[in-house]
């Protein structure tokens, strides 16, 4: 029987010899900063020489193996990446992503065009809608949002993210920012360093806008402001003047309307402040 175990044993130590190093490895390959919910920025950091893929796209990795994944409102509750070792060998891995509860928020006074919008103004939407999507379409290989974020301003929180809003009664899209209440000419910061993508001062649903890059990605966004302290293709340094805060655009008083994206998938801001703080 002693002899039985002894050669068991022996197969078994063989067997983990002859497995490949991806598989050996497979449990602990992955580190990460923040957490796996709704909504949430992740920092992943992978060995010497892997890749990582998610949703069929590559992912940006850092020269020191770091790689970011945005997950969206509704994002599964199991995800998966696909992992590529050097040597071309691929695996699988999943993660179970908590789900949230939103709130829903009724706000009155708000201009009724820009609920209702009229057939003049489709147009105009249109063309706003293409103006953002093509501000936050580059992936640079800007490492700037590893130095961490702040808020971009101190004031109340009187808005989230993912929230479910009713204008003027009307059921439309859910909130996907953070509104910070404020007077009109507080000044907004920029909450990481980066290079501005987009300066607008009158979109049709959020006014005076500016979009910031910050890598691999990573841009924030700022609506409803009243002026604009920059200027597009523009480096700016985190903690420095950008804007204004304003009640431009779909807005019924004065407040920021702050904003994050990891490439076309909206994230949240407060969440980022916890997986990315300033360093």
């Amino acid at each position: 029987m002693k002899h039985k175990n002894v050669k068991i044993c022996l197969a078994t130590c063989i067997s983990l010899l002859l497995m490949p190093l991806s598989a050996v490895v497979k449990a602990e390959i992955l580190e990460w900063q923040g957490s796996f919910q709704q909504g949430s920025l992740l920092l992943g950091q992978l060995p010497e020489g892997y890749q990582a893929s998610y949703d069929k796209q590559r992912l940006q990795v850092t020269p020191k193996g770091q790689f970011l994944l945005g997950l969206g409102r509704q994002a599964n509750t199991v995800i998966e990446l696909v992992l590529t070792d050097s040597e071309g060998i691929e695996t699988t891995e999943q993660f179970n992503v908590r789900e949230r509860q939103y709130v829903i928020q009724r706000i009155e006074g708000v201009p009724q065009k820009t609920v209702t919008p009229r057939p003049t103004d489709v147009e105009r939407i249109r063309s706003d809608s293409w103006l953002v999507k093509q501000a936050r379409k580059d992936r640079t290989e800007s490492l700037d949002f590893l130095a961490g974020f702040q808020r971009p301003l101190d004031g109340p929180i009187t808005g989230v993210y993912g929230s479910q809003r009713f204008y003027n009664g009307i059921p439309k899209n859910p909130h996907y920012g953070v509104d910070y209440a404020a007077p009109t000419g507080t000044l907004v910061m920029a909450p990481a360093s980066g290079v501005v993508r987009l300066a607008h001062r009158d979109l049709f649903y959020s006014g005076g806008t500016l979009i910031v890059d910050h890598g691999h990605g990573l841009s924030s966004t700022f609506l409803h402001l009243s002026d604009i302290l920059v200027e597009e293709g523009m480096r700016v340094e985190r903690g420095k003047p950008i804007a204004k805060v304003g009640a431009t655009g779909r807005a019924t008083g004065p407040h920021l309307d702050w904003r994050m994206n990891w490439r076309q998938v909206r994230i949240d801001p407060v969440l980022v402040l916890q997986t990315l703080p300033v360093q």
